[in-house]
């Protein structure tokens, strides 16, 4: 059987580890050279599909493809946040247009929900067209939020476990800032991301598993109002003299103003006001319990965008987690997407399977109810013990060169377009 070319294409907010899943697709294709021709990534994600903008991985140097592993977010082959809606046909019928005219026989699609979705309508429409094409995802966010409350699709996903590991070193040396500071500024408000899912903020209490801190942590799932976030404050305060406070962005605190993204997701970064500015000035207009303010930091992008705080086994996952990804291609297994499973045991170890994606678009994961303390402001042991391993035990080694570091710079190589232009549905109104 003739080889067959193989597509890339990355969607959603990237990750500290997303390029590392990319380099693991690519290392394990290079395994069947009869089977697997060019590898292509989609510039841009779909959209880059859309236009016909497909890079081509197989002629990128071999050193340029090792640094994918500690080259963060998403700029090795960019990302996007066009979602291709059901009734937008054109588009879908554009993406087989694509996949023909550059014999894709694997389409690969890294994301979260809405991008299995995606890869899997995709894979069921070229097939009713007569093209063989294997559908298959690679699981990728850093809310933790693909999968069920259960854990039986997956266990956590590749992205998450270098943002807990963010979290917990940025609540130590707030900790210490809180601490020698804390007679002028007794209160530290840190908001993390996450939506409404409350995996990135409860990674702050790996900054404190004894519980030594004055640490208190809101999550979206508990269902705290801004008055009794403020109590709570307030109790930790009138305690220890001081609080150390990781609010989850979806927490409810009243109208932000925030606005949407493609896929109809909450964009708090770009709202009129964030979580932890309400409650700290709420906190400064109602009083805190002893002298000074409460003062406040809102971390961004950079949670998802910084190498040196990525997690090791988070890295080692997510470069397995494509490479099975493959070999689910290699064995014909169309319609799935790669996973990752816990064995039981005291000894952390996975197993790298399959889900359909037809399961993982249709499912979402909260935050265990469980593992939310009765105070409704901290987190449970259970929850730590799930997390710790997922943060590894050591820095991750970042290539250095002249005391900047090294990430993967991709050649602008691009197959020939062999189609008209296109210009995707969705841009046409902004056109």
């Amino acid at each position: 059987m003739p080889a067959k070319n193989l597509l890339i294409a990355q969607s959603g907010g990237p990750s500290p580890v997303i390029n590392s899943s990319l380099r693991g697709v690519i290392d394990a294709a290079r395994c069947f050279p009869d089977r697997i021709g060019t590898v292509y990534a989609g510039w841009h994600g779909i959209e880059g599909v859309l236009k016909e903008e497909l890079l081509d991985l197989s002629a990128q140097p071999e050193d340029e493809i090792a640094l994918l592993r500690n080259t963060p977010a998403a700029g090795a082959i960019g990302t996007c946040r066009y979602k291709i809606k059901a009734n937008q046909k054109e588009d879908f019928g554009r993406v087989i247009e694509v996949l023909r005219a550059h014999n894709i026989g694997y389409f690969l699609y890294n994301g979260g929900n809405d991008s299995m979705d995606t890869a899997n309508k995709l894979a069921k429409l070229a097939q009713e067209r007569g093209l063989d094409v294997l559908g298959i995802g690679v699981p990728k966010t850093i809310d933790n939020d693909v999968g069920d409350s259960e854990f039986k699709i997956i266990d956590h996903t590749p992205g998450f476990g270098s943002v807990a590991r963010y979290w917990m070193q940025t609540v130590m040396n707030a900790e210490e800032e809180n601490r020698g500071s804390h007679p002028a500024d007794p209160v530290l408000v840190l908001q993390a991301m996450g939506r409404k899912i409350g995996f990135i903020p409860a990674a702050a209490r790996l900054a404190d598993p004894k519980r030594e801190m004055p640490l208190l942590i809101f999550l979206a799932e508990a269902g705290l109002k801004l008055p009794e976030m403020a109590e709570k404050v307030n109790e930790m305060v009138a305690k220890r003299g001081r609080a150390v406070v990781v609010v989850g962005e979806g927490c409810d605190v009243g109208d932000l103003g925030f606005s949407r993204d493609k896929f109809g997701h909450a964009q708090f970064g770009a709202s009129q006001m964030t979580v932890q500015q309400a409650l700290v000035n709420y906190l400064n207009a109602n009083g805190i319990k002893a002298a000074g303010a409460a003062r406040g930091q809102t971390s961004g992008t950079d949670q998802r965008a910084t190498a040196i705080y990525a997690s090791v086994p988070d890295l080692d996952e997510a470069h397995r987690v494509g490479q099975k990804a493959v070999l689910l291609a290699m064995e014909g297994q169309g319609g799935y997407m790669s996973t990752i499973l816990r064995e039981p045991g005291l000894i952390y170890q996975v197993r790298y399977d399959k889900v359909p994606l037809e399961l993982v678009a249709n499912s979402e994961r909260f935050f265990p109810a469980k593992w939310i303390t009765p105070c409704m402001s901290d987190v449970t042991d259970e929850f730590v013990a799930y997390a710790k391993p997922l943060v590894g035990e050591d820095w991750p080694s970042v290539p250095v060169l002249n005391g900047r570091q090294r990430f993967t710079q991709f050649k602008p190589l691009f197959a020939d377009k062999k189609l008209p232009a296109y210009i995707p549905q969705d841009s046409r109104k902004k056109a």
